[in-house]
């Protein structure tokens, strides 16, 4: 088994593009697959991100990647060049890749410069000066670089260890739940900081989370992944409004499924008719047969009403700025309903609920797991 420096690959044909490709990807620990026959690509200077639940494979897959893993089965290529696969491997130390680890596992002896320039002993010390300092200046630290961790916030820690691993100049970088140690309003501000200083590095990423706010907001591309496998890959905008699954719809917000159906032109449903052009992709193929809507609490409107009512309040959250009413239906349907936090509806209210989306509806056949593809119904009851 080779052991050294990336194989040429044999067999697969990724995009030219592709920094990283994963090719039929298994993984079992002592029996029970893990990573089931996965395919990705990452393109050059993109940030993708691996999100799903606790348990569904994403840090096994960030693992594999990185060569902490070795896959039972499938290839793992870098630059078009195998990494893992049959009858070849190559340590984590040899395949280009940088990592961020949740902890930030920076050196508590060592000041910020000296972390930085960790991975730099090979270098000139004039070149390994200049690329410091090109660093703190790219993550805004400049006045920090001889301070020790202990010594900086979580937010510049963090800043400290995405430079110690940009250092190098590697290939690709991984980052493993990186925001997940920092509280709620540094979370969001780091999003927007780490997004800024990839994209200005130019460097191909990898990250990996269980936030869907936090995937949507840095992310080029996400893939949602459930029990070892990748749902649907997309752009935040793709998956968001046209999911695959019913498990991507729901895992990435608030999804009611709303009974209908299709007659001629229009889907019959328990909040009145929707024109099958607001439907996305709904065709005339589909005429007599019964779909749920996809219908998120911003598309959903509901008002106390005594005469017109055709719903009951059953459920409120409150969630500070915004109220998340659940809604039940004379259909005997239940939507979820956004209202602004002044605008309360008691529970028990009957109220008139209308559809209100300005934008077209995903659609899945009556108990079906995944979307219609094609004009078939793909994985129905999987």
């Amino acid at each position: 088994m080779s052991n050294s420096t990336l194989s040429p690959a044999s067999g697969v044909s990724p995009s030219r593009d592709a920094v990283l490709a994963l090719d039929g990807i298994t993984k079992r620990y002592d029996g029970t697959t893990v990573i089931d026959d996965l395919d990705l690509t990452v393109e050059e200077g993109e940030l993708l991100t691996l999100l799903g639940p606790s348990g569904c494979g994403k840090t096994t897959t960030l693992r594999l990647i990185a060569g902490l893993e070795r896959p039972d089965a499938g290839q793992v290529q870098i630059d078009g060049a195998v990494a893992s696969g049959p009858g070849t491997f190559t340590p984590p130390e040899r395949r280009d890749v940088g990592i961020v680890f949740q902890e930030f596992a920076l050196f508590p002896h060592k000041t910020a410069a000296e972390n930085v320039a960790f991975g730099l002993k090979d270098r000139p010390p004039v070149e390994r000066e200049r690329r410091v300092d090109e660093l703190f200046e790219l993550v805004g630290l400049t006045e920090q670089r001889e301070s020790y961790p202990a010594e900086l916030s979580g937010g510049q820690q963090q800043r400290v260890a995405l430079a110690r691993s940009l250092a190098p100049e590697p290939r690709l970088l991984l980052l493993d739940e990186p925001f997940s140690n920092l509280d709620v309003d540094l979370r969001v501000e780091m999003r927007e900081e780490v997004r800024r200083i990839l994209k200005e590095a130019g460097v191909t990423a990898v990250s990996v989370t269980h936030d869907q706010e936090e995937a949507m907001s840095i992310s080029d591309r996400v893939a949602v992944m459930s029990d070892g496998t990748i749902e649907q890959v997309g752009t935040p905008e793709e998956v968001f409004q046209h999911p695959e699954s019913r498990f991507v719809a729901s895992f990435l917000g608030h999804a009611s499924f709303l009974a209908g159906e299709v007659d001629a032109g229009t889907v019959h449903t328990g909040l009145g008719p929707v024109d099958r052009g607001q439907v996305h992709g709904l065709t005339e193929q589909y005429d007599g047969a019964d779909i749920d809507l996809l219908v998120r609490p911003d598309d959903v409107t509901a008002k106390p009403a005594e005469g017109g009512a055709n719903g009951r309040i059953v459920n409120r959250r409150f969630l500070g700025p915004t109220i998340l009413y659940r809604v039940e239906l004379e259909s005997g349907d239940v939507v979820g309903c956004m209202h602004n936090h002044a605008d309360e509806v008691p529970l028990d209210e009957r109220v008139a609920v209308e559809l209100d989306a300005d934008h077209d509806l995903a659609w899945f056949p009556r108990g079906a797991r995944r979307v219609a593809d094609g004009g078939s119904d793909t994985d129905a009851g999987r």
